[in-house]
């Protein structure tokens, strides 16, 4: 559904749009928070979230990322390479990468990986917000209990 891989049988339309067909305009549409963080680590918190933001025509940029670096705690970090950052730091930009361009969807591959609890609190602060804002998510979690707490709607796959 993230267009990452090609989907090799069935059908997949978000926004109407078919992902096969429509590769590119699906990826402007969603967001995606996964075990790899798609950094760069040669490049600073926000020299990564310009890159992306650039990608992705986003307005107001150099505003976007001051927003989204305060809301994921690396303020003090913004200028820092990411190759300084621990395993939980490159996560929360990781989150800000994804949130970057004001996606209508987020998919969540276990976004919580590496994160320590006052990260995990703010985390799932930035995901309440999007409730308000009508924003899909689709999240992907060993923790059960931890997933339908954020969600509205749970499919569970054993097995799968």
């Amino acid at each position: 559904m993230a267009t990452l891989v090609t989907p090799t049988s069935g059908k997949v339309l978000i926004e109407g749009l078919d992902i096969k067909e429509n590769p590119i305009e699906i990826r402007k549409k969603i967001g995606v928070i996964s075990h790899e963080t798609y950094l760069y680590t040669e490049l600073t918190a926000a020299e990564n979230l310009r890159f992306f933001g650039k990608m992705y025509d986003t307005p107001r940029l150099e505003e976007r990322i001051d927003e989204l670096i305060k809301q994921v705690g690396l303020t003090y970090r913004k200028n820092d390479r990411v190759r300084t950052f621990s395993r939980g730091m490159k996560q929360r930009l990781s989150i800000a990468r994804a949130l970057i361009h004001d996606p209508p969807i987020l998919f969540l591959d276990e976004p919580y990986t590496g994160l320590d609890q006052h990260a995990i609190a703010t985390f799932d602060r930035i995901l309440g917000g999007m409730n308000a804002m009508d924003k899909t998510r689709v999240l992907i979690s060993h923790d059960i209990e931890h997933g339908i707490s954020l969600c509205d709607r749970a499919i569970i796959l054993t097995g799968g």
